[in-house]
């Protein structure tokens, strides 16, 4: 049997679908439907998705390999996403991703043995006058020293 949609996520596709002007336009809220039923976008839900939408799986491909939010493997119970562009370069993003790389045992795009935490970089975290910034999940963690962090995976823990 093949990769299919939950009712509730069904719904939610058809109830987004009325609110853009194309199916293309709903692409974006159908990844995030998407991501939260499978937990992350495998090829066989970019087949989903291009069969739902009537799309082709190269486009569904090439817009899910350019947003670093969609998942592109399974990630831990927490996503840790620090971001590296240059405002955060200079506020000392390098030395948390190191911190955070040496601490949880893993390198950048891996995820802890038990299945935890998973660190990747992003480019941009649109948190440029308080850097260095880290997403973990959904929620927004800014002006990180070392020190911060190591509370943050104390608490997360």
């Amino acid at each position: 049997m093949s990769l299919q949609f939950s009712e509730t996520s069904e719904q939610r596709i058809e109830e987004t679908l009325k609110r853009y002007p194309t199916k293309q336009a709903a692409l974006l809220p159908v990844f995030w439907i998407a991501q939260e039923q499978f937990g992350w976008i495998s090829q066989e839900t970019i087949e989903l998705i291009a069969r739902r939408l009537d799309l082709s799986p190269a486009h569904i491909y090439g817009v899910a390999t350019f947003y670093t939010m969609l998942l592109k493997k399974p990630a831990g119970k927490y996503h840790l996403q620090v971001c590296r562009t240059l405002p955060c370069a200079l506020m000392g993003c390098d030395s948390l991703i190191g911190y955070l790389k040496e601490r949880l045992g893993i390198e950048e795009g891996e995820t802890t043995d038990d299945k935890k935490f998973t660190l990747t970089t992003v480019e941009c975290l649109a948190s440029c006058g308080t850097g260095p910034a880290m997403m973990v999940n959904e929620k927004y963690y800014e002006n990180l020293t070392c020190e911060r962090a190591e509370e943050i995976l104390k608490e997360l823990k």
